[in-house]
């Protein structure tokens, strides 16, 4: 539901900010970062659920008659290993994911430095002017 207010005059004359080529660029900039932060999240978010499955594997893994080998799925096909096996292969892919995490997560910070970098010196100009946040 949206809500409709008046601007005072003075809130009026405020407005009439004139737009810079850096200006621009800074808008422009900042624009491309939230599309970018947008991926990375979602991103990270399809990651985090794999962790959660291989932790959910690992957890049925342990509780696996060691003496009974487990289908293991390797490109298309499913291979008859043994269970210390399995379980190591899904250490292994946990770790990984968990380096791909830790560095999606650094991108993710360095994006929003910098946009709140540019949040700053775009609302110092245009105040009220400009909305950059995210609704």
């Amino acid at each position: 539901m949206s809500t409709l207010r008046m601007l005072n005059q003075k809130s009026e004359d405020d407005s009439e900010v004139e737009v810079s080529w850096t200006d621009q660029q800074n808008i422009n900039e900042f624009s491309k970062l939230n599309a970018k932060i947008d991926n990375l999240d979602e991103e990270y978010e399809k990651l985090k659920q794999e962790k959660e499955y291989l932790d959910d594997v690992s957890m049925e893994l342990e509780l696996a008659d060691e003496d009974e080998p487990i289908r293991h799925k390797i490109g298309d096909a499913f291979v008859h290993i043994p269970v210390s096996e399995a379980l190591e292969r899904v250490e292994k892919d946990t770790d990984k994911l968990n380096l791909q995490m830790e560095s999606l997560q650094s991108d993710m910070n360095s994006v929003q430095d910098k946009m709140s970098e540019l949040k700053k010196v775009l609302y110092a100009k245009f105040g009220n002017s400009i909305n950059l946040e995210k609704d």
